[in-house]
């Protein structure tokens, strides 16, 4: 076995560890070490002025963070939150955002190997939010960088909300 069959070997076996949640109908992935904590909906605080997709901010455990609406920062139509809409706090650049989502699926263990580079045109959604594309039996995983969804000017204002 050369190197090449060695790494390609090491790549089919290597696993990502994610977790799943939905915006819609669709099914989201972003890498579970990214993630620090998942919260029910709560009284989040309007910021005047803030971007259209910033909710506003919420106070976790004496720190403020700013939450975004992933709904509406990848072009869907808002909805009013629901027993099952949660909050994903994640740290980005330094940064803790929260990021409402319609429902939090499961913790996924899946192969590298089943996942592929998303195609060129990806309706509604900008393809560069997305990592790959994972196949599993009866659905299909967008995998997202959650660091792209924002851009640096993005990044610096919320780091701004941050408290």
């Amino acid at each position: 076995m050369n190197l090449h069959e060695k790494d390609k070997n090491n790549e089919s076996n290597e696993l990502l560890q994610l977790v799943s949640f939905k915006i819609g109908n669709e099914e989201f992935g972003v890498d579970i070490l990214k993630v620090q904590e998942i919260n029910r909906m709560m009284a989040i605080t309007k910021v005047p002025s803030a971007p259209s997709f910033v909710e506003g901010v919420i106070n976790l455990r004496g720190r403020v963070i700013p939450v975004i609406d992933l709904r509406i920062k990848m072009g869907l139509p808002k909805r009013e939150s629901s027993k099952n809409t949660r909050i994903v706090v994640v740290e980005l650049e330094g940064t803790t955002v929260g990021f409402i989502v319609d429902e939090v699926s499961e913790v996924l263990r899946i192969p590298k190997n089943i996942t592929e580079a998303p195609p060129e045109m990806v309706a509604g959604i900008d393809a560069d939010y997305i990592t790959a594309v994972g196949k599993l039996e009866d659905r299909l995983l967008i995998l997202l960088d959650l660091e792209k969804v924002l851009s640096l000017t993005q990044s610096k204002q919320l780091a701004e909300l941050e408290v």
